[in-house]
């Protein structure tokens, strides 16, 4: 590949963001877990390279139980990512995280099924990788820094399977525990990054109180969309000043963050790209 085609950061976000990539190249990435939800495109942002994947597919065709999350991530990486930011729409699960407001989450809880959650599932090929936080510092403090006031920083994404919303008693029961917001697709999203060695890092913009917390109501895909939608100039303003201050992207063998030493001293049954 040539350098037009490289980017050390990715975006994995909606068909919003295509236009904030400046002289964008499609680049057609293959991966032996099948194709990825869309061609991933590679352009700059404030003189960065950055590569950008549309997670639900170029005309939003896949539900969120049928991304294929190894494929994206396997493309992303193949480009030459190394942080990964992940932007996602979800489920206020307290009073105070009023819709449109940014949530930095520091931790996930995954009640997901029915998906690829690993690349290592092959029998003789046991390697275990540790998430006992989930995201990588150096990309949440940058995005909190650049959410600037307002952000919550910290808190818990439940992420549920979908495509339907949560009933009012799972979200109370996801209330009760605990947990800031509800999505679908952070999970197996962030384990899989870590599992490739990537930093991860999310902003969930709240779109709506889930059914069952108090002011709640039945919650609505159009309503969601129309949240998220008057949110994404913001949301775009936020990521391309985060972009601008992650730090310089490292050799792997060099790099400081913990995340990129997720596989350190493990013999691998295949080899990464």
């Amino acid at each position: 590949m040539t350098s037009t085609t490289q980017a050390g950061i990715g975006v994995i976000g909606g068909t919003g963001f295509y236009s904030f990539l400046t002289d964008p190249t499609e680049v057609t990435v293959s991966t032996p877990y099948g194709d990825p939800s869309g061609p991933v495109t590679v352009g700059e942002v404030n003189g960065r390279a950055v590569a950008f994947l549309p997670r639900h597919g170029v005309d939003h065709q896949f539900p969120p139980h049928k991304v294929n999350y190894r494929a994206n991530l396997w493309a992303l990486r193949s480009v030459g990512v190394r942080q990964v930011l992940t932007p996602c729409a979800v489920g206020s699960l307290k009073p105070e995280i009023t819709p449109g407001t940014f949530v930095v989450p520091d931790q996930v809880v995954d009640r997901t099924w029915g998906r690829a959650h690993t690349f290592f599932d092959e029998v003789g090929a046991v390697v275990h990788v540790g998430l006992a936080d989930p995201y990588c510092p150096h990309g949440r403090a940058a995005l909190l820094a650049a959410i600037g006031e307002g952000a919550v920083d910290g808190g818990t994404l439940v992420v549920v399977n979908g495509p339907r919303f949560s009933t009012r008693a799972e979200s109370q029961w996801h209330a009760a525990q605990g947990w800031s917001v509800v999505g679908m697709t952070g999970m197996p999203e962030t384990a899989l990054a870590r599992e490739l060695g990537l930093c991860c890092s999310t902003v969930a913009v709240a779109t709506d109180h889930d059914a069952g917390v108090e002011g709640g109501e039945a919650v609505s895909h159009r309503e969601v969309m129309k949240i998220f939608g008057a949110n994404i100039e913001r949301l775009k303003s936020v990521l391309s000043a985060v972009i601008t201050a992650l730090p310089d992207d490292q050799p792997d063998d060099a790099a400081t963050c913990s995340c990129r030493r997720a596989l350190d001293g493990q013999r691998l049954p295949l080899a990464l790209p």
